[in-house]
């Protein structure tokens, strides 16, 4: 990596902005960079990857996004999303499909899919008790395979990091893509949906890597180190 290359975390409001600085600066321990929480349009466009996280409703975050220092910060996000790593967190990824549900919102339109509300109604979890919405707490992923990509091996940013291991999730909605190529992950909770989303620069989870203890940590290291 670049001398005092810049990693920019995304400042529009409506992230766990702290706890996402501090993951992502303690895995970039060595490694010459400047990590940056910013709303600044210039740093976005300097910075050599971009972490986008999100917390809250997804119509407040795309509006909050769009309406940062008058589009600019929008229009920076959009070109590192087409020229340079980008990672999204939570709803940060849910922001890079086409359309939620949650308040009929349109997204970014980076990966085309839906998000979609957990229908768990009348469902009961293994152990014979009833699935909660919000799923909140460690669950497993799944690294997906997809013979026409990575020689048939998990995502490269899933390096060294044990196949099925827990993450922690909080959320309501969930992703659905509508091509299989771009779910690189996958997590049952009453359904088996998207938990992690990927597309050429593109890499984003749903869990919280910030809040995952050391494989967290390890994918945010992985995504700082990952050449796509």
């Amino acid at each position: 990596m670049s001398q005092n290359s810049i990693v920019a975390v995304i400042d529009y409001g409506m992230g766990n902005l702290r706890s996402v600085w501090q993951a992502v600066a303690h895995a970039a321990q060595g490694l010459n960079v400047d990590v940056r929480v910013t709303n600044d349009p210039t740093v976005v466009h300097a910075a050599e990857r971009v972490v986008l996280p999100g917390q809250g409703a997804m119509r407040d975050c795309m509006r909050e996004l769009r309406e940062a220092h008058a589009g600019e910060l929008f229009g920076a996000v959009l070109h590192a999303a087409v020229n340079k790593p980008l990672m999204g967190v939570c709803v940060g990824m849910q922001m890079l499909l086409d359309h939620s549900e949650e308040q009929d919102t349109p997204g970014l339109g980076l990966i085309p899919g839906q998000v979609r509300k957990f229908r768990l109604d009348g469902l009961t979890q293994p152990d014979g008790s009833r699935y909660k919405v919000p799923q909140m707490g460690w669950n497993r992923v799944s690294q997906t395979r997809h013979a026409a990509l990575h020689g048939g091996q998990p995502h490269p940013v899933w390096a060294g990091i044990p196949d099925e291991s827990y993450f922690y999730f909080v959320h309501s909605f969930h992703a659905h893509v509508d091509n299989p190529q771009h779910s690189a992950g996958e997590t049952e909770y009453g359904v088996r949906f998207t938990s992690v989303v990927a597309r050429d620069n593109i890499f984003a989870t749903q869990f919280h890597p910030e809040k995952s203890a050391e494989h967290g940590l390890a994918l945010y290291r992985n995504f700082l180190l990952w050449r796509p």
